[in-house]
Parts: C-alpha cells; sequence; structure tokens
C-alpha cells in the first residue's frame, strides 16, 4: 500500500463524512486524500472516473442502498475496492455486500482508526491481488481460446467439461454434444483407451501418445495426447490436457517414403532395364537374321516364337520404366466432368459384366483442371477397374463423386466390394505389390506416379467387407 492513498466517502450524511474523515487522519504513518460524494449518481461518476484507491461506501443512500451502487458499479467492470458501512451489524447485509463485490464490512459505531487502517490495506491488497489474477487468467485464457492445438479439461470421470474452439474444429462437432463426452470414447482402440485413462489415474499423467481420434462418420485422425492430472482448489480432481493432430504429418511420412521407394526402385528397374535390353536386343537381332536366311517351316516356327516372346519383355521393360519414372506431361485444360464420363463409358464392360450398379455425382458447374487426358485416364480407369473386381457379390455398387474446394478438385471412387485389410494399405501403392493372382503390381504404382505429377494426391479408406473409398485431389486450373 502507497503512503499517500486516495479515498473516496460516499455518504449523504455530512456529519458521517466528517467523522471517517478524523479517523482517516489519525491514522499513523499514513497520508490520505479524501474527496467526498453525498449522492448516488456523482458518485457512481467518480468510481467511472477511476481515480481513487478505496472506496468507503454508506449502507443508506437515499432511494438506493450502497450494495446497488456496488453492484452497478461491478457489472460496469470496474475492479476497485469497496468497504460498506452501516449503522449496527447485520449478518444478511453483510453476506449480501460480499457477494456482489464489496470487499470488506464495517460498523460504524465499533469504528476506530486501528479498525479502519486495517480494512484499507487489507482490501487495497486483495484488490491488486484480484487484479494480477484476473490479468493472468485473461493471457492463460486468450492462450487457451487461441491455440492452434486441441486443449481440454475434464471432471473426475474424464467427461469434457471445457474445450477451445480447436477441440471442437478436430472433432466437427458442438458444444453441447462434446461436453457430454468422455475423452475414452474418441480414443479408436478401445484396448489403448482403457490403458490410458488407467494411467492417468494411477501414474497422473500420460505424455507424448499416439492415439487415432474418432471424428464423424466413423472417420480418424493420427494425433499425439498429453494430460495431467491436476486438484482445484476445492481438493477436487480434474484432468487437463493437449491434443496434437498429426495427421498431415504422417501423410506427409507416408508420401515421402513412397516417394524413396519409388525413387530406389527406378534405379533398380533402369539398371536392370540396360542390362537386359542389350541381350535382347542381339537375340532380336539374331532371330531376325536367321529369318532372311532359313526359310525352313520348323525352323520359322522357333524363331517366331523366340521373336514374340523377346518383344513381350521388350514390351514389360518399358512397362517397368514408365510406372517408375515421373510422366511427361502433355497438360492442357479440361472440364473433370467431361472426362470422367468418357472413363467411365470405356470401362463399362467391367460393370456390365457383373451387373455393378454405377452412380455418378457431379455439381453443375463445371470443375476445369490442367491436366493430361490420357494420363489421368489411365490412374482414374485403374482406380475404377480395381474397384470392379474388388465386387465379388450381387448387389455391386460403385459412387464415382466430383466436388472442389476453393484450390482443389476432388474425386471420391466407392465401392462396396472386400475392402483392403488394415496393414496393406500402406503397401497398396508400392511398385510389385498385389493381392490378385496373375497381377504384376503396376497399376496403382502408375496410378500414383501420374497423380503426383499433377502436384495431387491420393488417399485410401478402407473396411474389410465393407468396401474401399478413393479420395484423389487435383488442382484446379
Amino acid at each position: 500500500m502507497t503512503d499517500k492513498i486516495r479515498v473516496l466517502i460516499i455518504d449523504d450524511n455530512e456529519d458521517d463524512y466528517y467523522v471517517l474523515s478524523d479517523y482517516l487522519k489519525n491514522i499513523e504513518g499514513k497520508k490520505f486524500n479524501i474527496d467526498w460524494s453525498f449522492n448516488y449518481k456523482d458518485a457512481l461518476n467518480e468510481i467511472n472516473k477511476d481515480i481513487h484507491d478505496i472506496y468507503l461506501v454508506d449502507y443508506r443512500l437515499g432511494v438506493k442502498t450502497g450494495i446497488d451502487l456496488i453492484k452497478e458499479a461491478v457489472q460496469q467492470e470496474y475492479e476497485g475496492p469497496f468497504i460498506l458501512l452501516t449503522e449496527k451489524g447485520d449478518i444478511t447485509i453483510d453476506e449480501e455486500a460480499m457477494k456482489h463485490g464489496a470487499f470488506d464490512y464495517l460498523i460504524k459505531g465499533e469504528m476506530s482508526s486501528e479498525k479502519l487502517e486495517r480494512s484499507i490495506r487489507y482490501s487495497i491488497d486483495r484488490a491488486a491481488t484480484l487484479k494480477e489474477l484476473k490479468s493472468k487468467e485473461k493471457k492463460y485464457r486468450n492462450i487457451f481460446d487461441r491455440s492452434s492445438d486441441a486443449l481440454f479439461v475434464t471432471d473426475v470421470q474424464l467427461v469434457f467439461t471445457e474445450v477451445n474452439a480447436a477441440f471442437l474444429s478436430l472433432l466437427s462437432c458442438d458444444i453441447a454434444t462434446l461436453l457430454k463426452t468422455k475423452l475414452a470414447t474418441l480414443i479408436a482402440d478401445k484396448h489403448l483407451s482403457h490403458t490410458l485413462c488407467k494411467e492417468l489415474e494411477t501414474k497422473g499423467f500420460i505424455d507424448d501418445r499416439q492415439v487415432e481420434i474418432w471424428l464423424k462418420e466413423k472417420q480418424t485422425r493420427q494425433c499425439v495426447i498429453s494430460a495431467t492430472k491436476e486438484k482445484d482448489i476445492d481438493g477436487n480432481t480434474y484432468y487437463q490436457g493437449i491434443i496434437h493432430d498429426i495427421t498431415f504429418i504422417k501423410k506427409a511420412e507416408r508420401a515421402t517414403l513412397r516417394a524413396e521407394k519409388l525413387a530406389a526402385t527406378g534405379r533398380l528397374v533402369r539398371t536392370l532395364a540396360h542390362e537386359v535390353r542389350n541381350p535382347i536386343n542381339n537375340i532380336n537381332l539374331a532371330c531376325e537374321h536367321l529369318l532372311n536366311t532359313d526359310t525352313s517351316e520348323e525352323h520359322r516356327l522357333y524363331l517366331d516364337i523366340i521373336h514374340r516372346n523377346s518383344n513381350r519383355i521388350n514390351a514389360l521393360i518399358n512397362q517397368l520404366l514408365n510406372s517408375s519414372r515421373p510422366s511427361e506431361m502433355q497438360k492442357k485444360k479440361t472440364v473433370l466432368q467431361t472426362l470422367m464420363d468418357e472413363i467411365v463409358a470405356s470401362d463399362k464392360d467391367s460393370f456390365n459384366l457383373k451387373n455393378i450398379a454405377l452412380t455418378m455425382d457431379y455439381p453443375s458447374k463445371p470443375i476445369i483442371i490442367d491436366l493430361d487426358a490420357e494420363k489421368i485416364t489411365i490412374a482414374l480407369s485403374n482406380i475404377l477397374i480395381n474397384a470392379a473386381e474388388a465386387i465379388d457379390h450381387d448387389g455391386g455398387k460403385i459412387k464415382i463423386l466430383l466436388k472442389k474446394d476453393n484450390e482443389h478438385a476432388i474425386i471420391e471412387i466407392t465401392d462396396n466390394g472386400s475392402g483392403i485389410s488394415e496393414e496393406n494399405i500402406p503397401r497398396l501403392f508400392e511398385p510389385y505389390y498385389t493381392s490378385k493372382r496373375n497381377g504384376i503390381g503396376l497399376g496403382l504404382a502408375a496410378t500414383l506416379n501420374i497423380i503426383q505429377s499433377h502436384n495431387g494426391s491420393i488417399e485410401v479408406i478402407s473396411e474389410m467387407g465393407k468396401g474401399t473409398n478413393f479420395l484423389i485431389t487435383l488442382p484446379l486450373a
């Protein structure tokens, strides 16, 4: 408390004002600047000026009371300390005054300089402490609300009691729904969910644990969660934590790994192609020479077989090379809806033979992309044919959905086929990986290469026995 304290006495009785002034002047070691307001309206104006350190407020102020004045000042977000003064003690008035913002309560008939000094010192110190706490709360509240990571607070049962905007955005749900939800139900792996909740209860913390968080429509996101067990000032247990979305980091890691695998495979293929092509060329030249010089029908039969299979090996080498190196693009602006119709028309036999119901959902406004139509046709046709081959039951369905956002065209191809196991999805675009009996595993590798050559991306969501969804994203023209 400073040596010079600015005091405003709010009392409609002039005699009481002088009595209080004398008490203040008799306080040793302190100096006071004393002002007086004798009516409600004038007092409120003085409070709004915020030039005083302490306010001594009489309970009776004409029609209204000192509690009315304190309540109105607090509603206007004034944080200064008020001391309510009454003629006689009344526990009801005391409790009401404290409830509405008074810092202390004094009875005029029991007043002394010592009591008044103690009350002023206590009230000013408490006001300073509360102001500092509010400042810190505001600072940390801003950090909580504006954090790009999902922050949360739960009760002892791990039911959410408070979350920030990033948490709502991550889960795409409303606050009313979330505040009835338990943390455990958001974690996709039930065994891991039980383990983490048990660790929180017993150890009091979990640090950087990687989990899959459920979103709407049974989709998940890769996240890292940290949380701690805390107690509030009343000793009640609660939990607070942070969830960091690492989905895009994981996607980038997978894309980098795929690129590295493709690059390594490409180097291997080019080396093998070079080493194989030289003897194949020699075989072809020798066959052609013998075909021109030897007219024996029996020899021609075998020479034709050798020549035909040599050409087949040469074609396979070309296919391997095309799947492992970036494609040269011949791009032009293309309406995606038109191109998709042409692809479906060329592959319709695959659907008709299996009685697959094909539905297409296109926006009315053209989606224009700068692309190589021939190569994109190969990529999307590979996906459509794989979708058809994955359906081995009656009632097969394939849906093609086209849409766009501000920067990208989005193609979704969904089937209700056999699905892909979770452990096989990361290998889906690897060269030479295939689940088909007679496949060589180059179709989807070539598809990925073409999509990436267009600065696009491709993601796969699948569930065994229910089907697969391919999500292709390409930049708009």
